[in-house]
């Protein structure tokens, strides 16, 4: 056979297998590799639209997920209140003068501590000029009334004087100690004694006393103003005997008593806990709130820096209960709520291969209570049925696959 001949033979049986080929490859692909990716899919948690997200039971085991029923756990139970820090009256003191004056000169500085005594200001007052005349001008006085009461009495002992000259004389004595007396209190207030006047060294300015120790609050007012009497100058607080005044509602009133626990959270100070117990309960409403203040100590061995007017909330134990609750993992938080997963009951085709070894779980909210040895009480928004099989461990799995689910959507 010559070339020409075999090439034409040659060309068509070329074409046809280039074309087998093709098809084989459009229609055929490689088998294993979808069989692959299919199986792959399937190990993946499916959520659907309502939020429900669908494991089978091999998940469940691959990832640690468990299910169980909500249990009743003896916990502690607890009443929530939020209050205020307070100091008792006689910790506290508004610094004021008796008579007014211009204030010459301010020792203290704010915040700085003081001593009771301490001379916390100056000031200049002309009425205190014009007690300690009028003092010294009694005192020089009384020493011609009391002599003159000793002469009258020595007369009436002896029988030689009258009645009536010794009755003036005594009168005139009585007066005139009363009204010296009554100069050495006006001074005494004034924070000057006697004494230091007796001899004529009259002053023109008296000092600011203060009454406790503590720390210097607010100073409300500046050198060389005048200041009227019953002004308040400054304060001075004691934190010592700091306590907190909670707010505790009709409803909660008769499960709290003197003697209880308690504990605090300072709302504004990165949630600092303290502890302390109740020392005495009011017995009137504060205005209408129909709350009742709650007095409670605060043991403070950490030293914070409590300063009266924070912010607290605290949770009383009121002894222990009988409460709903669920392991510590079960419950997740998310956007300042709590969840927990429960299993629902979803409507399919049970003739699907798998179905039958797949549950259904969504995402339901709850509030939170107390939480002891690993367990944290429960309160669902929901109805949830005794029976009710919620995630009892495995729920931040959930979660995080419901978030990247949302995502993707």
């Amino acid at each position: 056979m010559n070339y020409p001949t075999y090439k034409k033979l040659l060309t068509p049986l070329i074409g046809l297998l280039v074309l087998s080929t093709t098809l084989l490859s459009c229609s055929g692909g490689n088998p294993t590799k979808e069989k692959d990716t299919k199986e792959t899919v399937k190990e993946e948690p499916k959520k659907n639209t309502n939020g429900i997200i669908e494991l089978t039971s091999e998940q469940m085991q691959a990832v640690g997920i468990t299910v169980g029923l909500i249990e009743q756990k003896n916990l502690n139970a607890v009443v929530k209140a939020n209050g205020q820090l307070a100091v008792p009256p006689q910790n506290m003191a508004n610094i004021s003068i008796l008579s007014g004056g211009i204030i010459r000169n301010i020792k203290v500085v704010e915040g700085q501590q003081v001593h009771k005594g301490q001379v916390l200001a100056t000031i200049e007052n002309q009425e205190l000029i014009k007690i300690q005349q009028d003092y010294l001008a009694a005192k020089n006085n009384f020493t011609y009334v009391e002599a003159e009461y000793q002469r009258q009495t020595q007369l009436q002992a002896a029988g030689a004087g009258t009645g009536k000259s010794f009755q003036s004389a005594q009168a005139t004595y009585n007066a005139e100690q009363a009204r010296i007396k009554a100069y050495e209190t006006q001074l005494r207030q004034l924070g000057v004694m006697a004494g230091q006047i007796s001899g004529g060294n009259i002053v023109s300015s008296f000092p600011l006393i203060s009454p406790i120790g503590g720390t210097v609050g607010t100073i409300k007012a500046t050198t060389g103003s005048f200041v009227q009497p019953g002004t308040a100058v400054m304060e001075v607080v004691d934190n010592s005997k700091i306590h907190c005044d909670l707010i505790v509602f009709e409803k909660d009133l008769g499960k709290v008593m003197p003697g209880q626990q308690v504990n605090f959270e300072l709302t504004n100070q990165n949630n600092q806990q303290i502890k302390g117990r109740i020392s005495g309960i009011n017995k009137s409403f504060e205005n209408e709130s129909k709350g009742v203040i709650v007095h409670a100590v605060i043991e403070n061995p950490a030293k914070h820096n409590l300063i009266p007017g924070m912010y607290v909330t605290a949770l009383i134990s009121v002894g222990t209960e009988n409460l709903p609750a669920v392991p510590l993992e079960a419950v997740i938080s998310t956007e300042g709520k709590q969840y927990i997963y429960v299993v629902v009951n979803v409507k399919e085709d049970k003739g699907e291969k798998g179905k039958e070894n797949t549950l259904h779980f969504k995402k339901s909210e709850v509030g939170t209570g107390v939480s002891e040895l690993g367990y944290i009480n429960i309160k669902p928004l929901s109805d949830l049925p005794p029976t009710t099989q919620i995630v009892t461990k495995g729920a931040f799995y959930l979660q995080s696959k419901a978030a990247g689910s949302s995502d993707e959507e």
